[in-house]
């Protein structure tokens, strides 16, 4: 299969989803991934490319897609539902992973707002939590425990922003963990990821 994740700034989709793109690149499914700005609102441009770059190889995506929206000014408008449209089009994905609607982070709301009509075509559509997510209550989740570390070096890629929670004495590795073993207790499995569906087929064989 061909995987589409979509997030608004570098380390977004790490945190979301970055469990469930490594179980799938290691089953040999094609994940690529579509980051809308460069994340320079909060640190050096060039350095949080680097850091997607790096973070991209671990996850062994495909292709790394740049939106080239400047960051906390990703906007809700036909534009970049079209950009979107345009990287759906090259990749053909048979899931998408995106921000959920509600969230404190203008640029993770009008993202996913604008995902939803970009994908109105798309089979699987699948919204993940960060740390800025609200009522979110997932009823999809993947077991992420054999890959957390490698999840956790994800993260660790983008080393300017560990440390960058504004919650003291907690990284944003920390909230990961926390965030995996809540979801894992929810799931009824150690460790796993959350997701709420905006659309998921489940095909059975005959």
């Amino acid at each position: 299969m061909r995987i589409l994740a979509i997030g608004a700034h570098p380390d977004d989709i790490e945190f979301g989803c970055g469990g469930t793109l490594i179980k799938y690149a290691r089953q040999g499914h094609e994940v690529f991934l579509l980051v809308m700005t460069d994340g320079s609102g909060g640190g050096d441009g060039a350095m949080r490319r680097q850091e997607q770059a790096e973070s991209t190889r671990i996850l062994k995506t495909a292709k790394l897609f740049w939106g080239e929206y400047p960051d906390t000014a990703i906007p809700l408008d036909r534009p970049i539902i079209q950009r979107v449209e345009r990287v759906i089009q090259e990749v053909q994905p048979e899931f998408i992973f995106v921000h959920y609607h509600d969230d404190t982070h203008q640029d993770h709301r009008h993202l996913a707002t604008s995902t939803i009509t970009a994908t109105r075509y798309t089979r699987n559509v699948l919204f993940y939590e960060g740390p800025t997510t609200q009522n979110f209550s997932p009823s999809v989740f993947v077991d992420v425990n054999s890959v957390l570390e490698d999840k956790v070096a994800c993260l660790r890629a983008h080393s300017s922003q560990v440390s960058k929670t504004n919650i003291e004495g907690l990284t944003i590795v920390d909230i990961a963990r926390s965030s995996a073993h809540f979801r894992g207790i929810q799931g009824r499995v150690r460790n796993a990821e959350g997701f709420v569906p905006l659309r998921l087929f489940i095909n059975i064989s005959p």
